[in-house]
C-alpha cells in the first residue's frame, strides 16, 4: 500500500478510537446503571482497556508514518510492531470473540439490556464489532515483526494476570464484578475461566503470526515473479 494510503489509514483509525475514548470517558459520572461505573469507571471493563491500547498502536502507527528517514529500521517502529503483535491483534480480537460468543448465549451475563438506555446500539459495536476489521485492516497494510513467542505468550500471561488481580481487587472492595458472568463462578471456576482465556488469547497471537506471515510472504514471491518477467 503506498505510504500515504497506509499514513491516512492510520490517522483515521486513531481518530475514530479517540473519540470512542472520549465518548465513553464523558459518561463517567452520568446517572448509569446500577455498578455500571462504581469503583474503577470504565478502567475496569476489558473493553475499554482495549479501545485505550488500539489508540495508543495507531498513534504510534501514524507518528511512525510521519517521521521522516528509514522507519522500518526506527525504534518506535519496533515499538509498534511489538504493541501490535502482542497485545493490539490478540487482545482485540480476544474481545470481540468473546463478546459476541456470551451475548448470543446470554446477553445478560456481560452486557445486560439495562445498558441500551445509556449506551446506543452503534457504540455497541464500536467496541465490540469494528475492531475487527480494523485489526484485519492493519494485517493488509503493512508487515509487522512479530517476537519470538514464548516472550510474547509470556508477556501476554502477565498482562492477563494483572488484569484478572484488578478485577478480583474491585470485587473484593465493593462486592461488584466487572462483569455478570463472574460471580457465577467458584474460586476454582473463575481461575479455570481465566487459563482458558489466556489460551484462547494465546491462539489469537498465533494466527496474528500466521496471517503476517502468510499474507506478506505471498506478497514478497508476488514481487519475485512480477521483476523476474
Amino acid at each position: 500500500m503506498p505510504s500515504t494510503l497506509r499514513a491516512a489509514f492510520h490517522i483515521s483509525a486513531f481518530g475514530w478510537y479517540t473519540f470512542i475514548v472520549n465518548y465513553l470517558a464523558a459518561k463517567d459520572g452520568e446517572e448509569l446503571p446500577a455498578g455500571l461505573f462504581v469503583y474503577g469507571g470504565p478502567w475496569k471493563y476489558l473493553t475499554f482497556l482495549n479501545l485505550l491500547l488500539q489508540m495508543t498502536f495507531f498513534g504510534l502507527a501514524a507518528v511512525n508514518d510521519l517521521q521522516p528517514g528509514k522507519k522500518a529500521e526506527s525504534v518506535l517502529n519496533r515499538w509498534k510492531d511489538l504493541l501490535f503483535s502482542v497485545f493490539a491483534f490478540p487482545v482485540g480480537t480476544f474481545v470481540v470473540v468473546l463478546f459476541w460468543t456470551i451475548f448470543a448465549y446470554d446477553r445478560e451475563l456481560i452486557y445486560p439490556a439495562t445498558i441500551d438506555a445509556f449506551l446506543p446500539p452503534w457504540i455497541n459495536h464500536a467496541m465490540h464489532t469494528s475492531i475487527l476489521p480494523v485489526l484485519l485492516g492493519e494485517v493488509l497494510v503493512q508487515p509487522h515483526t512479530y517476537p519470538q513467542t514464548r516472550h510474547a505468550l509470556a508477556a501476554l500471561s502477565v498482562v492477563g494476570l494483572v488484569y484478572l488481580s484488578w478485577i478480583v481487587w474491585i470485587y473484593l472492595a465493593v462486592g461488584v464484578w466487572a462483569y455478570p458472568l463472574l460471580g457465577h463462578f467458584s474460586a476454582a471456576g473463575l481461575l479455570g475461566f481465566f487459563f482458558f482465556n489466556m489460551a484462547v488469547a494465546s491462539l489469537l497471537y498465533l494466527l496474528g503470526d500466521r496471517l503476517n506471515s502468510q499474507i506478506w510472504s505471498e506478497n514478497k514471491s508476488n514481487r519475485r515473479l512480477n521483476q523476474a518477467n
